[in-house]
């Protein structure tokens, strides 16, 4: 029985990991896209707005996909 609680243990904290990276990277992505369209990455504008749109995907709706799909794998 341990051992079964331990393997849910460490996919919990790998599933945990992945989700806290992802909403990190878009945080990351949507600071980027400021920079970008503020001026201080000579980048043009468009890829500033691409980034930050792909960064707040991945702030708000990445993380609750991932929720949903690993919930019903393990029901």
């Amino acid at each position: 029985m341990t051992d079964e609680r331990a393997k849910a243990d460490e996919i919990a904290k790998r599933r945990f990991m992945a989700i806290n990276l992802i909403r990190i990277s878009g945080v990351v992505f949507v600071m980027a896209g400021l920079a970008i369209v503020q001026g201080a990455i000579d980048w043009p504008k468009e890829a500033g707005y691409a980034l930050s749109i792909i960064g707040l995907f991945d702030v708000f709706v990445m993380p609750q996909v991932l929720s949903r799909k690993w919930r019903s794998k393990d029901r």
